[in-house]
Parts: structure tokens; C-alpha cells; sequence
């Protein structure tokens, strides 16, 4: 085993660290209060090789593994986890989707513009009456001739306004049948493809989540990603993938919050000594370092059975579960650290604090993590 990591890992963090305090760092509070999405961040970002950090390089990525992808995600959610999450949404979910199950042609066609982020990605599984019971969709792709037409909507998706193309989960069967849903391939501007509301957020302001909505939306068969019915299979395989993406972005806000509050415990002096020196405070700081430590732990060996092609359904579930829940619980931490001053917009713990929830649900709640994993245990 070697926990260090390799020359182009470390170089690979530092061009996402570069990256984010050049182009994010300043504008941080802007776009959170204004829930600006910021299409020309993902613009650089695509030049940087950021946007199609999984893709080969003969389709125009970046051809890294999950180790740097974990690196570059922790980076930029070190300094605003909005930016993150979106970085995530579009690598591992509408990318990953169509690298890991389209074929020749379509891969082809799509992917290049997505790693450059030439289009931006959105991912549709998600709708109004159907959170954890994926099963129960009521958005459908009935066959005509040589199309299908799409009806319903998805609602919480990351891009749903602003994305350019989206990949589908729609039910081309019996309703509960996880055999009955297929995954098509939408672009933006199809006839009876639209955006609907934008939600006002808690956190992540900066990521744009909003409604999908098909009505009477037809698309070719072309567009179909694999076999039909297999839709639900692939989408829990892609999720596998997914629960890194959050368990790194997890790790990038527990870190960014961790390090904001070491800095201030040194620096705030109360009854003639900084605060880093009370037990109550060092203590803390102890919790806090040991459990981001342990988070990070997880999600590498997840990380090392994705790239190596092996079971990891219960390891992704576990560092994703993990993660989420030490993220919220540093972030608290270091708002109470900080105090008053926790409470107020000047310190940048205040919205590592707002945006880490979104962690313990997004991509899967910590209570389906534990039914994933309580499954795989008890096999």
C-alpha cells in the first residue's frame, strides 16, 4: 500500500488549487447571494481539463482515474462547494452516463463537447413525487416508429436551465419494474424539452438546480443509451461512481471549514491566550482532523476499486455516507469555534456550513447509503 500520492496526483491538485483561487475565490459570496450560475467558470474549467477528468484522451478528456478526481473535486470545494457539486454533476452523472454506456457513435458525437464543456451536462433520475423510490417514476417514453416521445418531468436537477444536454431516466414499462426504465439522451432545444423552476436554496447557490420538463418531446432512437428497460441498472451504476463525487466534494467543504477554523482558533485570543490552547477548543480541532482523516481514507480505497474495476458498490456507499455526515458535523464545529463571527457572512464558515447538508442527500440520502450498505453485509 502507499498512501502518497504520485507526481501527476500532486500536480493535478495544485492546477485545481491554482485554478480556484484565480477564478472562484473572488467571487464566492457574489454568485451565492445572487445564485449566479456561472457558465464562464465551467468555460475555463473545461480548458483546464477539469470537465472531462474521466474521459479518454482520444475523446477529448483529461484520461485521469478516480485518485485525481477526488484531488481536483476536493480542491475546488476547499474554496466554494457550489462550484463542486456542478464539477461533480457533470463528470460523474450526464458524462460518465454516456462514456460508460453509450456506444461508438454516440460517444463520439456527445462526449468531446462535454469534457471540453463546449455543452454542459445535467442528469435527469430524480422527479417530484420520487426521491429514494427512483422506481416510481411517472415520466414515460412511449415508441413511435423510429422515435420516442417523452412526457413528465425531473425536478432537483443540477443544469436544468442552463445545461445543453441531458441524460433521461424515463419508464418504458410497468411502473415499479426496475426493468422498466430506459435512459435517453435529450438536447437542449428539442421541441417539448424545457427548463421550469429554479430552486431558492439553502446552500449551494452557485450550482443551478431546477425542473426538466417534457411535453410531447420527441427524440430518435439514436438517442437511446443501451437497451431498453436497462435504464434503472445503469443509473445505479452510475450512482456508484456519483457517491465519490460527493463523498470528495464532502471532503473538500470538512476540510475548507477545518483549516478556516485552525487558523481562527490561533488567532483569536480570549483571557490572554488563543483559543487553540482551551482544551474545549483543541479538542474539538482533534475530532474534527481525525474524522476528515478517516473520510479521506474511505473514499481513496473506493477510488482504488473504481479504477481497478472491482466491487465497489458497499466501499462507495460507506466513503459517500461517511463523508457527508463529517462534513456537516465540522462545519458545525467550526461555526461554534468561531462564535459569533461563525454566524455572520464575513467568515467563509458560515456557508461551508449551509452548503454541507446538501451532502447527506444529494445522490442518495445517508439513510439509502445505509440500506446499500446493510444489503452488501448481509448477503
Amino acid at each position: 500500500m502507499n498512501f502518497d500520492y504520485s507526481e501527476t496526483q500532486k500536480m493535478v491538485a495544485e492546477s485545481a488549487r491554482d485554478f480556484a483561487q484565480q477564478y472562484i475565490f473572488p467571487h464566492v459570496m457574489e454568485w451565492d447571494e445572487a445564485q449566479t450560475f456561472p457558465v464562464e467558470v465551467f468555460k475555463k474549467a473545461g480548458e483546464f481539463g477539469f470537465m472531462g477528468i474521466l474521459v479518454p484522451e482520444e475523446l477529448g478528456g483529461s484520461g485521469l482515474g478516480y485518485h485525481e478526481y477526488i484531488a481536483i473535486l476536493e480542491e475546488i470545494s476547499k474554496v466554494d462547494p457550489s462550484i463542486g457539486l456542478s464539477v461533480a454533476a457533470h463528470n460523474s452523472l450526464c458524462t460518465n452516463h454516456i462514456l460508460s454506456f453509450g456506444n461508438e457513435e454516440q460517444k463520439h458525437r456527445w462526449i468531446p463537447k462535454l469534457a471540453s464543456a463546449e455543452w454542459i451536462g445535467a442528469w435527469g433520475l430524480t422527479e417530484h413525487n420520487t426521491g429514494s423510490d427512483a422506481g416510481g417514476m411517472n415520466t414515460t417514453a412511449v415508441k413511435d416508429g423510429d422515435d420516442w416521445v417523452l412526457n413528465g418531468a425531473k425536478n432537483f436537477i443540477t443544469h436544468g436551465k442552463s445545461g445543453d444536454i441531458a441524460v433521461v431516466i424515463a419508464r418504458t414499462g410497468e411502473k415499479g419494474d426496475s426493468h422498466g426504465m430506459t435512459a435517453f439522451v435529450v438536447e437542449k432545444g428539442t421541441p417539448g424539452f424545457t427548463s421550469g423552476k429554479k430552486e431558492n436554496k439553502l446552500g449551494m447557490r452557485a450550482s443551478e438546480t431546477a425542473e426538466l420538463i417534457f411535453s410531447d418531446c420527441r427524440i430518435p432512437d439514436a438517442n437511446r443509451l443501451g437497451e431498453v428497460g436497462d435504464g434503472f441498472v445503469q443509473s445505479m451504476k452510475v450512482l456508484d461512481g456519483g457517491r465519490i463525487s460527493i463523498g470528495a466534494l464532502s471532503l473538500g467543504i470538512a476540510k475548507g471549514a477545518y483549516e478556516a477554523a485552525l487558523k481562527y482558533s490561533k488567532e483569536r485570543v480570549q483571557f490572554g491566550k488563543p483559543i487553540s490552547e482551551f482544551q474545549g477548543i483543541s479538542f474539538k480541532l482533534a475530532d474534527m482532523a481525525t474524522e476528515i482523516e478517516a473520510s479521506e481514507l474511505l473514499l481513496h480505497k473506493a477510488a482504488f476499486l473504481k479504477n481497478e474495476g472491482r466491487p465497489m458498490t458497499k466501499l462507495s456507499a460507506m466513503s459517500k455516507m461517511y463523508a457527508s455526515e463529517v462534513c456537516v458535523k465540522v462545519a458545525n464545529e467550526a461555526v461554534q469555534i468561531h462564535g459569533g463571527y461563525g454566524y455572520t457572512k464575513d467568515f467563509p464558515v458560515e456557508k461551508f456550513y449551509r452548503d454541507s447538508k446538501l451532502c447527506t442527500i444529494g445522490e442518495g440520502t445517508t439513510e439509502i447509503q445505509k440500506l446499500v450498505i446493510s444489503r452488501n453485509i448481509l448477503k
